[in-house]
């Protein structure tokens, strides 16, 4: 089919220059006009022939057997070609469910955008020398850009919520049994079946996963398992962006109607000093138990304290908006680099993506559980909606318990004290990946 492409080109080309020599020529000069001509047809047809070569159409029918992945391995053909195609298509789903249903865009058109772009044959735009390439060794590989998200969070979050009732810390807490949890069941599959062969190390990249933290996920894999970075970081943020979909039918099959119209009584108001003292607070306690937390924790309390200081409104604001959206952009694209055919139509990575989904689905069940566990105890109720804000996802996991809340009752305003177990699952997630660091690494 190849050569029948290659000849076919080279038919068309010569007739037309053999059609332009015929006109033009003159009878004094005919033999010597058409050698001439029958030359440059030749070579024109060769340019024709390479040009088509050179097209992503002709890429994916007719893969390079040399080609090479941006990792520097070999692809299968499948990958070079329909694998590509696969993907792509990919890309526009997550196209469509940023633009057309809301989920979260600031995540999923970045991402998108840097799939679709590292699909293209030929290009090689995440490859080690394309600006992809170039974009996830800068930022993603090195731990840089998550340390700096959580600087941004930490200057958009406010603790208020969480002092002011500090016992939803709890839900927060609970919420990171999905990713001690995914780490048993990983480890226990990888050794008594065939299904998986993850490390220690691997099981727990992976299972960081269930505290749907993106900069986490990827500063922990960065630690324990960087040949898994790219897809644990794809599985992480899609399911950051996903969590509308994937939460609601949970906490609606672990509750009952009267359950999420329970109303929440008025936060206590919290003072200026109590918000500057926590950010500090948090800091010492993991400096002095558990150090490899601190790079995490230590951001996400300077961006906080920054906030809270009300001396630096110049540079909390740009935590807040510039330098975040900046980094946003660029850790989208260098996360979607990793959406290549070869790297995620692979059993691994789709291993990775069940594990996460479980270690995502147990996380939001234990928070729900655990405010009906606190629910049978004596004093305020909790609305056990609330309980799924338990996940890091900040704060996307608070709107949707909102969100649902206000489903079954329209003046049920939860959005606030979601807040708390939402601030407290950042935390939770860090920590669990300091425990993880300190135990594997």
């Amino acid at each position: 089919m190849r050569a029948l492409f290659i000849k076919l080109l080279l038919a068309l080309s010569l007739f037309g220059a053999v059609s332009a020599s015929a006109s033009d020529a003159t009878a004094a000069h005919e033999a010597p006009a058409v050698e001439q001509k029958a030359y440059e047809s030749h070579s024109i047809g060769h340019l024709l022939a390479n040009f088509a070569k050179s097209t992503g159409v002709y890429a994916i029918l007719f893969p390079d057997p040399d080609e090479m992945s941006a990792l520097g391995k070999p692809m299968s053909d499948f990958h070079k070609g329909w694998g590509r195609v696969i993907m792509i298509l990919v890309a526009f789903v997550l196209f469509y469910l940023a633009i057309a249903k809301g989920f979260e865009p600031l995540l999923l058109l970045p991402i998108g955008f840097g799939g679709l772009l590292s699909n293209i044959p030929v290009a090689d735009i995440a490859g080690p020398h394309g600006f992809l390439g170039v974009i996830y060794q800068a930022g993603l590989a090195n731990e840089l850009f998550p340390i700096i998200i959580f600087m941004g969070v930490g200057a958009m979050t406010d603790f208020g919520p969480l002092l002011s009732n500090p016992k939803t810390a709890l839900l927060g807490g609970a919420a990171q049994f999905g990713i001690f949890g995914t780490l048993v069941g990983a480890v226990a599959l990888s050794q008594y079946t065939d299904l998986f062969a993850f490390t220690l190390q691997q099981a727990s990249a992976i299972s960081i996963i269930g505290g749907a933290d993106g900069p986490t996920s990827i500063y922990i894999a960065t630690k324990l398992a960087p040949e898994l970075l790219g897809a644990i970081a794809v599985a992480s943020y899609s399911y950051m962006a996903l969590v509308p979909i994937i939460q609601p039918p949970i906490m609606k099959a672990l509750t009952n109607e009267k359950e999420r119209k329970i109303k929440m009584t008025t936060l206590r108001h919290v003072s200026r000093m109590e918000k500057l003292i926590f950010p500090i607070l948090v800091l010492v306690l993991a400096i002095l138990v558990l150090p490899d937390s601190t790079p995490l924790i230590g951001a996400f309390a300077f961006g906080n304290f920054l906030k809270e200081s009300g001396v630096v409104e110049r540079l909390s604001d740009t935590l807040q908006n510039a330098l975040i959206n900046i980094v946003t952009i660029f850790l989208g694209l260098g996360v979607g680099s990793k959406l290549a055919a070869d790297q995620f139509l692979v059993a691994d990575t789709l291993a990775i993506l069940a594990l996460g989904l479980v270690a995502f689905s147990v996380g939001t069940a234990a928070g729900v559980i655990m405010a009906k566990i606190m629910n049978l105890f004596p004093g305020t109720k909790i609305n056990p909606l609330i309980g799924s804000a338990g996940v890091s996802a900040v704060p996307m996991a608070a709107r949707v318990s909102n969100k649902v809340g206000m489903e079954y009752d329209r003046n049920n305003m939860l959005l606030m004290h979601a807040m708390g177990p939402n601030v407290a699952g950042v935390i939770g997630s860090a920590v669990a990946a300091g425990v993880m660091i300190s135990i594997f690494a």
